[in-house]
């Protein structure tokens, strides 16, 4: 099915499965600990041997040589994969740097063994007598060194990494009120619950491998080009996944040494990746350095804003894409943006949950908060001013082939930004928020309010599923689409229980398997209305088979309350599945009205804080979150989405750091211990509000995705409503009580 033309009123209307705040139908399994996830499939490998990974002890250099003598002879070691043993490899095309390491290295602790033995305790102890000699490299490994000598990258997520609007130069330098200041965000680590965690097993020379990855279809294909096997002989089975915020996107050790340890052992192996290796040799969100410049009249009215961002990663990396908002949020007619990329020797840098744009609001949302400060006007009513139903710059936005000419003004599908911070501020009580900072005590607490809008784009991605009618009026759906904790399960169940009339109990939905047809995957927050529509689609088809079998008009035919209505006469939806199962296969493609108009969510972010007046500690007290996202399919998994994207929010402006060793190349906190993630303690209520907004250019089903919304702008709420509270202005994320406890107002 071709998504071409606006969605009209379709069955998905009837709201009553859809857009219900139903309960995951996958949550008894995950309560009682009986999902199956990666590391646990004890039933589909009983005897699964245990492989152990040896990460490289330096950042950047050669091995000279490996000793495996020692290793070799501890008690139950069956295999060592290194990669003179593995053969000739391939490389997927997502992984910057190869799996496994030899002669060279890339970057600290990147895998070069695998110690497969009977238990875990043995491959762990056996692990430990891998002798490695290493001839170390110099490498760069501090961004803000290596700053000056970044270039301009080939393109930014297929966009010009360059953008310009007007006379940037001239129209800021004009500008009767400015603010012009630079801001950080430091590397961060996804730090999902679940570890990237494989089970392989071959069976003669086909390899299926149960493990955690959002993209069935994309980890299949990069697996079966890095053995240099064909696709086909290649299973991929993820059904759960214990969080995966982007880290969990692109093909990882743990799955290509499982993989190799199983051909060498000769039986099936499991692998888990051990916590440091989490951090330091999977992906991470990469640092920031950013400088924002925005000019404005003495109405608040924008004249001029820029903006430009310094990241680093490996060589043949890519760059942060913190600009990307900064280009659609806000009106102003002479505008630019920069993107720049240094190349550095710290672990791959890569997406993680909104990426661009949760590193971007951290800086712009802050620099509108210090604009409407020296303007002396209220932050909401700034942002409110400075609207836009167009999108302000389309400059750098890739084009149809063969359009040529100027481009057209471009407006938003939908865009109800002013809604969501009008109705924010009603909600939060902003009127009593204290326009001068430090005027706000509650004890030895001081108190404070910050806002920030919230911008993500909303992509769509072609998807598709297999949809089955059973004699007893039972649906099925199949399509290779993951459930990363967002609750894919429960919003395909609805979808396909509102297409087909049934109650939610009437369908069995079975996510991520390679042997299903291909979805969209989880991640940038297309997955909920790509899959959906999948789904969608094959009900589509489905409905026609069902009606042509009962003999009823398909363009007339009414399916509900598990009957099949249509020209006076009525069926059991059962009936055309009596003899034997329909099934129906389709898919959803997208494309002419992506061109036609800007699809993308809007929020507003408001949070008080408490600034502890002697220490400087800082304590989150309320958070409110107001969102347009087209359609909520389900208000109950997405509020689950958007307060847990707040709380990432919180860890990202109070806390999550991974400090570098500048001299040794690596993340030094490489545990949960170092690396502090907010826990229940630092998160208060959260407040979370829907807007009306089906959007039928987004969609069949009118709906676009939230995950990631939800984090984006989180950051500088807190850093502004810190500086409300104490008039301390920080600009080097994350706000930490030694930035502010040498500013403090004086204590009365």
């Amino acid at each position: 099915m071709k998504f071409d033309t606006p969605a009209t009123a379709n069955p998905i209307d009837q709201l009553k499965v859809v857009g219900q705040p139903v309960n995951r139908i996958d949550g008894l399994l995950k309560t009682t600990g009986t999902a199956p996830y990666a590391y646990e499939r004890h039933d589909v490998a009983p005897h699964a041997a245990y492989g152990f990974v040896v990460g490289a002890a330096i950042a950047r250099g050669r091995i000279r040589s490996i000793d495996l003598a020692e290793a070799r002879r501890a008690p139950g070691v069956l295999a060592i994969v290194t990669a003179q043993s593995a053969g000739q490899l391939g490389q997927g095309k997502m992984n910057t740097a190869p799996l496994l390491a030899g002669p060279q290295v890339d970057h600290y602790h990147q895998a070069v063994a695998l110690v497969v033995a009977e238990t875990f305790e043995q491959a762990r102890a056996a692990a430990q007598q891998v002798r490695v000699d290493y001839e170390r490299a110099p490498g760069r490994y501090d961004l803000a060194a290596a700053k000056d000598g970044a270039t301009q990258p080939e393109d930014i997520n297929g966009d010009a990494p360059d953008t310009s609007v007007g006379a940037f130069g001239g129209a800021f330098a004009a500008a009767p009120v400015q603010v012009d200041a630079s801001y950080t965000t430091p590397d961060q680590s996804h730090a999902m619950m679940e570890p990237h965690a494989t089970v392989a097993a071959w069976q003669g020379d086909a390899l299926t491998v149960w493990t955690s990855n959002q993209m069935i279809a994309w980890g299949r294909r990069e697996l079966a080009a890095t053995l240099g096997i064909p696709k086909d002989k290649v299973r991929l089975v993820s059904p759960f996944i214990g969080g995966g915020f982007g880290g969990k996107l692109f093909l990882r050790a743990d799955a290509l040494l499982a993989a190799l340890g199983a051909r060498a052992a000769k039986r099936p192996v499991k692998v888990a990746l051990q916590r440091p290796l989490m951090i330091n040799n999977t992906t991470h969100r990469p640092a920031t350095i950013q400088r924002v410049r925005i000019g404005a009249d003495a109405h608040g009215t924008i004249q001029a804003i820029g903006h430009e961002c310094w990241s680093g990663d490996l060589p043949g990396g890519k760059a942060d894409s913190a600009v990307d908002q900064t280009r659609r949020l806000y009106a102003g007619a002479n505008r630019m943006t920069a993107t720049r990329l240094a190349e550095l020797h710290l672990p791959e840098a890569n997406s993680m949950r909104a990426p661009g744009e949760a590193t971007g609001h951290m800086a712009l949302e802050i620099a509108m908060d210090e604009l409407a400060e020296k303007l002396g006007m209220d932050p909401v009513e700034l942002r409110i001013r400075n609207d836009t139903q167009v999108v302000p710059d389309t400059t750098g936005e890739k084009r149809p082939k063969g359009a040529t000419g100027e481009r057209p003004v471009k407006p938003f599908s939908q865009r109800q930004l002013v809604e969501c911070l009008r109705l924010g501020a009603e909600r939060f009580g902003w009127n009593e928020r204290s326009a001068r900072p430090a005027q706000r005590r509650d004890g030895r607490w001081w108190v404070g309010m910050g806002v920030a809008s919230a911008y993500r784009g909303a992509p769509v991605m072609k998807s598709a599923a297999r949809v089955r009618l059973d004699g007893q009026g039972r649906i099925t759906v199949e399509t290779d689409m993951t459930d990363i904790g967002t609750g894919s399960y429960t919003i395909i169940a609805q979808t396909a229980a509102e297409m087909m009339g049934v109650p939610l109990a009437r369908v069995a939905v079975r996510l991520g398997d390679s042997d299903f047809p291909v979805s969209s995957g989880s991640g940038g927050q297309w997955g909920a209305a790509s899959a959906t529509s999948g789904v969608y689609a094959a009900c589509v088809k489905l409905r026609e088979a069902v009606a042509g079998k009962l003999g009823l008009d398909p363009a007339a035919a009414r399916f509900a309350d598990g009957q099949v209505v249509a020209d006076g006469r009525s069926r059991p939806l059962a009936d055309a599945a009596r003899d034997a199962e329909l099934a129906a296969e389709d898919g959803i493609e997208f494309g002419v009205l992506e061109q036609q108009t800007q699809q993308s969510t809007f929020g507003a972010h408001f949070v008080e804080v408490g600034v502890d007046a002697f220490t400087g500690e800082v304590r989150v007290r309320r958070m409110l979150a107001v969102c347009a996202a087209g359609r909520i399919l389900n208000p109950k998994s997405a509020r689950s989405q958007v307060i847990g994207a707040m709380t990432m929010g919180v860890g990202g402006a109070l806390m999550e750091e991974l400090a570098v060793d500048t001299r040794l190349g690596f993340f030094v906190n490489h545990d949960l211990a170092g690396y502090e993630v907010p826990v229940h303690a630092d998160i208060p209520h959260q407040d979370v509000v829907f807007l009306d907004e089906p959007d039928p250019r987004a969609s069949p089903m009118k709906a676009k995705g939230v995950g990631e919304l939800g984090i984006c702008g989180v950051s500088a709420a807190i850093a502004n409503a810190v500086h409300n509270a104490t008039g301390v202005r920080v600009r080097d994320y994350p706000v930490t009580l030694d930035k502010l406890i040498g500013s403090l107002p004086p204590v009365a």
